[in-house]
């Protein structure tokens, strides 16, 4: 073999998904582009989180508890 990675055309569904969603898409357009009625359903099962998601949220949620404090 070539030394690539195997990837299913149905893997890239759910890399398009994730990816809409890290670039900030709405849910209803990510399920709409993939031919979905139900949103929650394509949030839930076919997008991911990527570790600069999980990194951005951090600074947000200490910004909110700082906002709080001051109040």
């Amino acid at each position: 073999m070539a030394g690539v990675p195997v990837i299913r055309l149905h893997d890239l569904r759910h890399t398009h998904a994730s990816l809409l969603a890290l670039r900030g898409v709405t849910p209803k357009v990510i399920a709409d582009r993939l031919g979905h009625t139900n949103f929650g359903f394509t949030m839930q099962v076919y997008t991911h989180l990527y570790d600069e998601q999980r990194r951005e949220a951090a600074p947000c949620l200490a910004e909110l508890i700082q906002q709080d404090k001051a109040s």
